[in-house]
């Protein structure tokens, strides 16, 4: 099986709406045309894979996005031999096919990942821009249109979790938060189809929860979570049940704490 599987591998032509909220699609721009890596950080749901897969479609580029996890380790980005028809034979990872073929290898939360990770995209992060597969003896140069780019949430970073500084300061970085109110207004409209006005609301209210971030709640509601209830609400669940299971429920177990979240929705829906 190949090792592409485990990843989500785009080339479709489309563009992925993306509203910018200030330089970053220029600053895309100039690290691919210079063969820079970027970084890209800022809490869960803000709009940063999202950007990933606008700027990849713009430029025309595939994308591979591998999702990081605590098991994911360097073999599953290079590869593996595999046995095939009773034979073994080499299967590319994502990080592998994304150098022999050009694009984009985008690992999102990479800070979950195993620490042989960061070893291995070490030599592609500055100018020598090659990949050492041991297993099978080559060494792999980067084409002009390869671009590597990673990203996690600092808001999760531990003394276990966390990117070293020698591992960051091989990168360009972009910090992205939660959009302007009257942006995100926007990007929620245009990806529910609901109305601006009642968007709006919607991003009153999660300004409210937001600032409970570090209190009650460990994170704050996300552009993804607006976005899922404005889309229930235009499919036609009343609001109050969408604001429940897209913006209540999610975020927080603690009985408690969801009714002082509903008192929040109460006061701005009244």
């Amino acid at each position: 099986m190949n090792m592409l599987t485990k990843t989500n591998q785009q080339t479709s032509p489309t563009l992925p709406f993306y509203q910018p909220v200030g330089d970053e699609c220029a600053i895309f721009e100039k690290a691919f045309k210079l063969k820079l890596p970027l970084l890209l950080k800022g809490p869960t749901g803000c709009g940063k894979t999202r950007f990933v897969s606008h700027m990849a479609a713009k430029l025309g580029l595939p994308l591979n996005t591998v999702s990081c996890h605590d098991d994911l380790a360097a073999a599953d980005l290079t590869g593996r031999y595999l046995l095939k028809g009773g034979e073994t034979v080499w299967a590319d990872g994502p990080l592998t096919h994304a150098v022999r073929n050009g694009g984009i290898c985008y690992l999102d939360e990479v800070v979950e990942a195993r620490k042989d990770v960061t070893v291995v995209i070490h030599p592609l992060t500055d100018d020598r821009r090659i990949l050492p597969l041991d297993r099978t003896g080559e060494i792999l140069d980067a084409p002009d249109d390869f671009m590597l780019i990673v990203s996690y949430n600092p808001g999760y970073q531990n003394i276990l979790k966390s990117l070293k500084p020698s591992t960051r300061q091989r990168f360009l970085a972009l910090e992205f938060d939660f959009p302007p109110p009257k942006t995100e207004t926007i990007i929620v409209s245009q990806e529910s189809g609901l109305d601006a006005e009642q968007c709006a609301q919607l991003v009153r209210l999660a300004a409210k929860l937001r600032a409970l971030k570090g209190q009650d709640l460990e994170e704050g509601v996300s552009t993804r979570l607006l976005v899922y209830c404005a889309t229930l609400i235009q499919d036609g669940v009343a609001t109050e049940r969408a604001v429940e299971v897209a913006l209540i429920e999610p975020l927080a177990d603690d009985a408690d704490i969801k009714a002082g979240l509903r008192d929040i929705v109460q006061a701005i829906y009244g």
